[in-house]
């Protein structure tokens, strides 16, 4: 009976149970079974746990960098519009050219960081009158990060070029150079550029830099020429000195202008036939004077009053402008299909340049002319003009020192085998066949006899002298007139 009882009992327990007691230990189990015995999610879980972490320690490291590129680092950018950038890269290549000489003395590895691995090529091409040619290949840091060390503080170089913008006027991409090293080392910065400007200008030293008109700035063209003396282009007799005490007079007086209210600018035309020394002399003008020349061609295909208004307004420092054979730059204008007339400038516009209200200041313009009898009366007048002098066709007296340049020295005459008395008979010959032929109308250029004696002896160039002379156009009444509207001083 209490068996039966007993049991009973655990009936009636069992049905006063709740029905969810059931449902609730198997999601029990079921949690326990995914979260403490699947090794997927724990696997996930801790992936998980890592990715935060390691994205934690990212931000931390990038925000710790660039704390310390803030406080520890100084960086200096030059871009390419800068004149420094072209001397930067030219240090840069001369440095790499005395480490690749000098690296077989220093170790594997500080070769290896020494070296640049990214190198770009710049071309200068120069094409001369006579048809020679000379190219130059120069290799410099290209596009890429670059390392070197300057007195004792390493420097990261980063030189990059923006393809998708270009310069409006010149079609160049625009490019920057960053230097990056220690803040301690900032003040390394302006000796390393000083370095950079003494290399470029030792280049330099003692030549004459011509410029030429890319777009809208000058650049240097070619390789610096080395130096005319004044004495060797013969001139007749007082012309050289009229110029040269002129311009001597006008560069000494810069005070006097600016007290007086007048601008600080002058104007010289150089005119007479080819080959007389015009272009020489004024080469050797400035050279003398320690002035570069920048050359101007009013014909160039797409210049226009505003590019040469521009061009003319930021002319180098000591520098000459020379504009050659002015007398055809508005007289051949030669129209094409494509993009019409090959130059725009307007004869308009090149009087306001000269000396007009968009006429700048502090500039000397030479311009020279085989044909003065075709200039416009308003370009040669005074203040765009301000002296013309001719440089004409070989005097007696210029051939006889032109000879005596040629011959009179020790270590020509020695080579001509001709002693002095005989060198200056000579010479007195040459004097005479000049004034006789002149007398006739016939000419000879000094460019034709500086060539003759460069290939012939003495004797041999006063025999062949006579095939030189030529007849010139004699002057005509109008061409009086051009002459006394220039105000020749």
């Amino acid at each position: 009976m209490d068996a039966t009882q007993g049991q009973s009992a655990l009936v009636e327990a069992a049905k006063m149970q709740p029905t969810t007691s059931l449902p609730q230990s198997l999601n029990a189990s079921f949690l326990t079974n995914i979260m403490g015995d699947n090794p997927y999610f724990q696997a996930g879980f801790g992936l998980m746990g890592l990715g935060v972490g390691l994205t934690a320690l990212r931000q931390g490291a990038m925000l710790a960098s660039t704390v310390l590129r803030r406080r520890m680092l100084v960086e200096l950018e030059i871009n390419n519009k800068d004149r420094s950038y072209e001397w930067f890269l030219a240090w840069m290549a001369h440095q790499a050219q005395h480490a690749s000489a000098s690296s077989s003395k220093l170790p594997w590895k500080n070769r290896w960081w020494l070296a640049s691995h990214q190198l770009s090529v710049e071309t200068m091409y120069e094409q001369r009158k006579n048809g020679s040619s000379s190219v130059l290949f120069k290799l410099v840091a290209g596009p890429g990060t670059h390392w070197f060390k300057y007195r004792g503080a390493w420097m990261q170089v980063k030189r990059e070029r923006e393809t998708r913008a270009m310069q409006m006027m010149s079609g160049v991409p625009w490019e920057t150079i960053t230097l990056t090293t220690l803040s301690r080392d900032r003040l390394l910065f302006p000796r390393l550029l000083s370095d950079a400007r003494d290399l470029a200008m030792k280049g330099q030293e003692g030549k004459l830099v011509i410029h030429t008109a890319w777009g809208i700035e000058w650049r240097p063209f070619g390789q610096p020429r080395r130096k005319r003396p004044l004495h060797s282009v013969v001139l007749d007799e007082g012309v050289a000195d009229t110029i040269h005490r002129d311009l001597t007079s006008f560069l000494e007086r810069r005070q006097w202008y600016a007290d007086r209210g007048i601008p600080y600018r002058r104007g010289y035309l150089l005119y007479g036939p080819p080959g007389s020394g015009k272009t020489s002399f004024i080469q050797a003008l400035a050279g003398t004077l320690a002035y570069d020349i920048c050359l101007l061609n009013l014909s160039e295909r797409g210049l226009t009053d505003d590019k040469l208004n521009h061009l003319l307004s930021n002319v180098p420092d000591r520098s000459f402008v020379l504009i050659e054979d002015v007398d055809a730059a508005f007289n051949k204008r030669v129209k094409t299909g494509e993009d019409g007339y090959q130059s725009a400038v307007t004869f308009s516009g090149f009087l306001n340049v000269l000396d007009g209200v968009a006429s700048g200041e502090e500039r000397i313009i030479f311009m020279t002319t085989n044909h003065i009898e075709k200039l416009d009366p308003a370009l040669i007048r005074p203040g765009r003009v301000d002296l013309a002098v001719l440089i004409d066709d070989a005097s007696p007296a210029q051939a006889r020192n032109l000879f005596t340049q040629f011959y009179g020295g020790d270590d020509a005459r020695q080579a001509a085998g001709v002693p002095d008395d005989e060198l200056k008979g000579l010479g007195d010959m040459l004097e005479h066949k000049v004034a006789a032929e002149a007398k006739t109308g016939r000419r000879v250029s000094m460019a034709a006899l500086q060539g003759l004696f460069i290939r012939a002896g003495p004797k041999e160039a006063i025999d062949r002298c006579t095939e030189l002379f030529v007849t010139r156009r004699t002057p005509t009444s109008s061409d009086e007139e051009v002459l006394d509207a220039l105000a020749v001083e």
